[in-house]
């Protein structure tokens, strides 16, 4: 039977993921352990309740814009390569690789194994393995969620739905504190009680730059989302569900955010969140007693463990991309039709990431910042994806776009000003840090100073690139990239 749009090639993706399959994927990759931290220091930024509430509000209407855009690239491009085929189409893929090499490098593996860490410190609350309990409960996650998405994509997804569920379960809980709370005290919200944690603080009163840092706090706890572009050409109704998951997604935790926002400020009032170290574990003291910070501790580990999962199951797919690409990495771009998963790609990912929770361990808070420090770098291609939306519509305006962002070019504008705000944002802390002696800005130069070096070596005459998996009507690009 010859090949059509709806039988891609055995050893390319197929479309198995239904709607609440790529839901579920998008919230686990956005709701982390960032909501049981970042609404303390949102809190002692933004300059007020009213101001608080607003930045959580308005985080969530920019990152509806920004999965508009990317709804409009996903379904106009499926592609298992995500950002990776954007970039390459928009920009060429020296730039498409540089991408790859970052994420492949520091900023997908890092994330897993500080993920990682956050599952290993919360579990070694409740199961102690020793002095390096959490850098070894850190790498049996990695490990085994890994051999898990090896099983296959249906594998990794049916975990990543009842993760989900829990995680979401365990934010309905925090929700219910409030409400708790909410009937025992006639409906007033909470004075400020004393942290149990000792943390201190007072809210600043309300300034530009203090609600713009908030803004930064706010976003990265919605980060996430534009991963979801990964499994584009793996969704079975990509030209309507790509748009419908991205926007319930983005809806619903806006909502959950809103929520538990709520029940932090009822249960510990404004000053309480601003003061606590521990926001989650002194509401949930507060309503339940002592259990509350049992409770916390397996509701962090399992948001670690959620987002854990949901990024190995996208991060491998850029390289998968990278692989086909280039003909030195041809191995890395083999795909297992079966499994519905890239196995090398997988296994350098989960290798790598095993590597980093070793260095982890040996450096400490160390690690942990040396990633952060790559932030930057996250930003610069964040934006460059949003800019390829203009590229592409301008360059091939004869490729079907089943959905299209309303109000173009305002809100592509509007999600690119907010990139570029975010990479300044980024950028002005990295100056300001120091790591082993040197300006921290250089952590991400030489990320990308490495990939460079890597482009000569990699540089062969290369066959055309195979056409999108799920998407045959998608043309080749106007002009040849070097």
């Amino acid at each position: 039977m010859p090949l059509t749009s709806d039988t891609p090639s055995p050893a390319e993706p197929r479309a198995l993921l239904r709607l609440r399959d790529a839901v579920a994927l998008t919230v686990g990759l956005v709701i982390g352990a960032g909501i049981f931290k970042a609404p303390a220091l949102v809190a002692s930024l933004a300059g007020g309740t009213g101001w608080m509430f607003a930045a959580w509000v308005l985080g969530g209407l920019l990152s509806l814009v920004g999965a508009l855009c990317y709804a409009e690239l996903a379904t106009a491009y499926p592609n298992a390569g995500g950002d990776y085929h954007f970039l390459r189409r928009a920009w060429g893929r020296n730039v498409a690789f540089l991408f790859a090499w970052a994420r492949m490098a520091v900023i997908t593996t890092g994330s897993i194994a500080l993920l990682g860490f956050v599952f290993g410190d919360y579990m070694q609350q409740l199961l102690p393995l020793g002095r390096h309990g959490a850098a070894w409960w850190a790498a049996a996650a990695v490990l085994a969620l890994t051999l898990v998405n090896a099983r296959g994509l249906r594998t990794g997804v049916a975990a990543q739905g009842w993760l989900t569920a829990i995680e979401v379960g365990a934010l309905l809980l925090v929700v219910g504190a409030g409400l708790f709370l909410l009937v025992g005290d006639g409906g007033a919200p909470a004075a400020a009680p004393a942290p149990a944690d000792g943390g201190a603080g007072a809210p600043a009163p309300w300034s530009l730059s203090g609600f713009g840092l908030a803004m930064v706090f706010v976003l990265l706890t919605y980060g996430g989302w534009n991963e979801a572009a990964y499994v584009s050409a793996e969704v079975r109704d990509r030209r309507r569900d790509m748009a419908r998951a991205l926007v319930l997604s983005i809806t619903l935790i806006t909502a959950l955010y809103l929520l538990v926002v709520w029940a932090y400020w009822h249960g510990l009032g404004l000053a309480g969140m601003a003061g606590s170290q521990g926001i989650a574990a002194d509401l949930l003291r507060v309503a339940f007693g002592d259990a509350g910070g049992t409770l916390v501790a397996i509701a962090v580990a399992v948001a670690a463990l959620t987002s854990m999962n949901a990024t190995l199951i996208v991060g491998a797919r850029s390289t998968w991309a990278a692989g086909r690409d280039w003909p030195l990495l041809a191995r890395l771009g083999r795909w297992d039709a079966a499994r519905g998963t890239p196995p090398v790609a997988l296994a350098l990912q989960g290798g790598a990431a095993l590597a980093l929770v070793a260095v982890g361990s040996a450096a400490g808070s160390g690690f942990k910042a040396m990633v952060e420090f790559t932030a930057p770098v996250f930003w610069l291609f964040f934006l460059l994806t949003g800019l390829a939306l203009f590229v592409l519509r301008r360059r091939e305006p004869g490729v079907e776009r089943p959905f299209r962002v309303p109000l173009y070019p305002l809100l592509p504008l509007l999600f690119c000003t907010t990139c570029a705000y975010m990479l300044w944002s980024s950028l002005s802390y990295v100056y300001s840090q120091q790591f082993g002696g040197f300006n921290a800005a250089w952590i991400g130069v030489a990320v990308l100073l490495a990939g460079a070096l890597l482009l000569p070596l990699l540089r062969a005459p290369a066959a055309a690139p195979p056409a999108s998996p799920a998407s045959p009507s998608d043309p080749a690009p106007a002009r040849r990239c070097p």
